[in-house]
């Protein structure tokens, strides 16, 4: 009955299947092989990179690897066997990088010691260095660190770029405003751009903001390294330019343990267009939170929290509640008060899903959604 199924129903069964059971359905029949290798199978793939798996593709099915437009891979970076295949896989595809459009990288598991990553990264690179119509690029989840050659590699190679995000889990941050502002130059139509702040400066806002600009729409900003901490300011006019220009500019902000209470103060600036706030300070929280009640109001979306439970908490949830109806998730990752969560759910109409527990639970602590 399978045999009997036309091609284009197997071909769109078979673009669901990992890697490792499309290698397995290949060697059912003819069909189902002319099915398996069809570029419609491969445009939108995921790739998980098994450690225990040595032998993830059959030879003639890497020639396929050609067709992926949209690639997501994952792998284990403590595990050799795992590193290996995700940098094998990503030095075949760089010789058929010309059709890639997205690619978007991810770590498992621990990060070994004294391990720089090395490998992935030149891998990558070397597929940047063909894809000259890659639209889309997401290192956000890979733990080494980025540096300046990356980043200007992507503006020599890739002038068709829409979104690149280098905000990940570092403990340095080596790309320099500089080379930040070459690839806006040389990537007109970059609309979404994720930066460590210490990456980010005036002179970005004021390129971002010029008139012959294409609509800007996302600025995901993280603060987790040293260099994020000592960032020099940047003036509210800045901000107030760029909002102006791009109305519908969004600002992701992530606020790690590394920034000590001043340095809270002197990034959270009235005039950003905040959509999103992730708290996870080993100082003050409740100071931001109330200066997000009273100052994100309009815009603000998405509030994480992560911190101790205190009567003093409590009080800015529900005042953040009160002034920001716009709301559309909340998660609190500490016990609060059943009167903190009655207050977002009736003055927050637009809540989608929240994690606001009443008692400890075990974790991980699951969010709740709302239809």
């Amino acid at each position: 009955m399978a045999e009997e199924l036309p091609e284009e129903v197997l071909v769109l069964i078979f673009r669901h299947l990992p890697l490792r059971d499309r290698a397995a359905a290949a060697g059912v029949c003819k069909a189902w092989a002319v099915a398996v290798t069809s570029s419609a199978v491969w445009y939108d793939t995921d790739i998980s990179c098994d450690c225990e798996q040595e032998g993830m593709l059959p030879p003639y099915l890497y020639t396929c690897l050609d067709y992926i437009h949209n690639l997501r891979l994952e792998y284990e970076p403590s595990r050799k066997m795992s590193r290996r295949l995700a940098t094998e896989l990503l030095i075949a595809m760089a010789g058929g990088a010309p059709r890639l459009r997205g690619l978007r990288l991810e770590c498992l598991g621990e990060k070994p010691l004294l391990d720089s990553g090395r490998d992935i990264l030149d891998a990558v690179q070397a597929v940047c260095q063909n894809a000259c119509e890659l639209r889309y690029l997401d290192l956000r989840r890979l733990p080494f660190t980025l540096d300046d050659e990356l980043v200007l590699l992507v503006a020599r190679s890739c002038p068709e770029l829409r979104s690149i995000f280098l905000d990940n889990h570092t403990l340095v941050d080596s790309v320099r405003p500089g080379s930040v502002l070459e690839l806006l130059e040389a990537c007109r139509h970059l609309c979404s751009l994720g930066l460590h702040l210490a990456s980010l400066s005036s002179a970005i806002l004021q390129v971002l903001a010029a008139p012959n600009r294409e609509p800007f729409e996302l600025l995901a900003l993280r603060c987790a390294c040293p260099e994020d901490a000592r960032a020099p300011h940047i003036p509210d006019e800045c901000w107030g330019a760029l909002r102006c220009r791009h109305p519908g500019l969004a600002v992701e902000l992530e606020l790690e343990p590394v920034m000590p209470a001043e340095s809270v103060t002197r990034v959270l600036q009235p005039a950003i267009p905040l959509a999103v706030l992730r708290l996870n300070l080993s100082g003050d929280t409740i100071g931001p939170v109330h200066f997000a009640a009273h100052h994100y109001a309009a815009t603000l979306r998405v509030l994480e929290v992560r911190a101790s439970s205190s009567p003093e908490l409590d009080a800015a949830l529900q005042e953040l509640a009160a002034r920001c109806s716009g709301l559309r998730e909340i998660h609190c990752f500490c016990v609060v008060r059943s009167s903190v969560l009655e207050a977002f759910r009736a003055r927050c109409p637009r809540l989608r899903s929240y994690t606001l527990k009443l008692k400890r639970e075990p974790h991980p602590w699951r969010p709740t959604l709302l239809r």
